[in-house]
């Protein structure tokens, strides 16, 4: 049970009828796009995740310079359902899924909707998952990969998965593919550091109920969440995959581990100009 006080269920229903109310709306805008190949397939979910995000009181701080290069493969730890959002609102691109999210009631349509690539982590279909990935990266479109391969409670980042990687030595056009490790963190609630014991209550993981925990979780306040973008690597930077993928984890690990400690970390400059520092998200599109 949550901290007597601190959630309200005002808050949660309310926001889960604008929520929706909003997503209804723009369901079938998006699917005539997707439908007829529209640049706009790509535009609306970005706008559409920074509204949801401000509905869901989620405020977003971005550190760090976000790849320029199309294609990318964005590689990210997982901490919650909201962590879609959270990516969406930054990354004009698709997200990498477990195939039985496609059957789920709304977060399926959802994800069809963003032109999500769904793939099984195991047996002779996950090959052919990965010439999907590998397709679509060739055709231009960004990915965001979870590569724990499953959510953790928000106080640690799992260890990633290198078979997850293979997608990174697609080559498009003849030219390495640019892969961007980026860390997310769940920090303070109400401008209050979190702390261990809060922060699961917005990680989903293990065998939580979802229903029951998004009714908890957005009936909270408002909850900071810290995203830091590392340097753009390739897969010819690295003698093999695991190494790449060490890489990603080392980078993402560290960045988690000094947020939720409240460490600012420098930051690579960007050519030609100081360390980028931390930057809310434009809300309003």
């Amino acid at each position: 049970m949550a901290p007597t006080g601190l959630v309200s269920p005002f808050k949660a229903a309310s926001r889960i009828l604008v929520y929706v109310g909003f997503t209804v709306v723009l369901l079938p805008v998006q699917a005539v796009a997707v439908l007829f190949r529209l640049p706009l397939q790509k535009r609306l979910p970005l706008w559409y995740h920074r509204h949801c995000c401000r509905i869901m009181g989620l405020r977003v701080e971005r550190r760090g310079q976000q790849s320029p290069v199309h294609p990318t493969l964005y590689v990210s730890n997982h901490v919650s359902y909201f962590d879609i959002e959270v990516l969406g609102s930054l990354i004009a691109g698709s997200f990498v899924a477990k195939r039985e999210v496609a059957n789920w009631p709304l977060f399926g349509w959802l994800a069809k909707l963003q032109r999500s690539v769904f793939i099984e982590r195991r047996g002779k279909q996950a090959a052919n998952d990965r010439d999907e990935m590998s397709a679509r990266l060739e055709a231009g479109d960004d990915l965001i990969l979870f590569a724990e391969g499953t959510s953790g409670d928000g106080n640690r980042v799992l260890p990633f998965k290198s078979a997850l990687f293979s997608a990174a030595q697609t080559r498009p056009s003849g030219k390495p593919l640019a892969v961007q490790p980026v860390a997310i963190a769940y920090t303070r609630l109400d401008d209050t550091p979190m702390g261990r014991y809060l922060r699961p209550y917005f990680a989903w993981y293990g065998d939580m109920d979802l229903a029951g925990h998004i009714w908890q979780a957005l009936g909270f306040g408002r909850v900071t969440v810290e995203v830091e973008f590392h340097p753009l690597v390739t897969m010819d930077e690295f003698a093999s995959r695991k190494a790449l993928c060490n890489h990603c984890q080392a980078q993402v690990s560290d960045a988690v581990a000094a947020a939720l400690a409240g460490r600012p970390r420098p930051l690579p400059a960007p050519a030609g100009g100081p360390a980028a520092a931390p930057q809310p998200v434009p809300m309003s599109g």
